[in-house]
């Protein structure tokens, strides 16, 4: 299969893993991966395992592994929820400020992205992603 595979996945993934790896370069001095910034970002509220799986589109075990890391550094802390059974996830004070030196970072990245491919563009491909997403939510079984 070449590069002009009529494969939309092919095509999504391949794109993904190219601005996945600018990120990373650009989140690296603050020494987190893009997808580390992105559990950070959406953990600044505490929130239950299987809430912020969704809001990131993981499945809770993919979840789980990410997860370790962040733990581990003191970055997020994990307590038990209202119910016994659940896990509740919040960013820590370290894990606060780790996300203020990289947040620059990943503005600087997002407008590299932009400068490449163009701001309406992005703001256009941001939109159909969103769309396409929310077809895809449509479609699975609860």
């Amino acid at each position: 299969m070449d590069a002009s595979s009529p494969c939309t996945c092919f095509q999504l993934r391949r794109a993904t893993r190219r601005v996945s790896q600018l990120y990373d370069r650009h989140l690296a001095p603050a020494d987190l991966s893009l997808n580390a910034y992105s559990i950070l970002r959406r953990s600044s509220q505490p929130r239950p395992l299987g809430e912020l799986a969704d809001a990131l589109g993981m499945d809770r075990t993919t979840l789980t592994r990410n997860l370790k890391p962040l733990l581990e550094a003191g970055l997020l802390s994990s307590a038990p929820g209202e119910d016994s059974r659940q896990r509740q996830l919040h960013i820590t004070a370290t894990g606060k400020r780790r996300l203020q030196k990289a947040f620059p970072l990943w503005q600087q990245a997002q407008q590299e992205v932009e400068t490449l491919f163009g701001g309406k563009r992005i703001e256009d491909l941001n939109h159909q992603l969103e769309a396409l997403t929310q077809a895809l939510e449509q479609e699975q079984p609860a």
